[in-house]
């Protein structure tokens, strides 16, 4: 019994990873600059192809207002990229890469102008 533990705990510890097997990231580009005054810019790149750019302002509500754009190396090697503002409205990403919703059906279509025109009418359903 002695030896089928020591067994187990011996294929444990080789099994075991050993040392950081993480894939190591250069940072090729890291450029930031604040004004002191709510302003400010910054923008990076990695060598693995990961890059941003941002520049931000105060925003109304006491929010930051930013605007700028991402990218990624896809898997079959595109290049993906995103644009975006984010601001009192939420963040707005924009892409040819992001869902859509699909389009409506014609008979949804015509429902939907069919209930317009009764409400423009004054007809109510209760």
């Amino acid at each position: 019994m002695k030896l089928v533990l020591l067994a187990c705990l011996a294929a444990v510890a080789v099994a075991a990873p050993q040392g950081d097997e993480r894939p190591v990231v250069e940072i090729i580009k890291d450029e930031r600059s604040d004004s002191g005054d709510g302003n400010f810019n910054y923008a990076f790149e990695a060598d693995n192809g990961i890059s941003m750019s941002v520049s931000g302002t105060p925003g109304a509500e006491g929010q930051s207002n930013m605007q700028g754009v991402y990218s990624f190396i896809l898997p079959d090697g595109t290049i993906a990229e995103i644009r975006f503002i984010a601001n009192e409205n939420g963040f707005q990403p924009e892409s040819p890469l992001l869902p859509t919703p699909h389009p409506l059906p014609a008979h949804a279509i015509e429902q939907i102008r069919f209930a317009e025109e009764q409400r423009a009418a004054g007809i109510t359903f209760e």
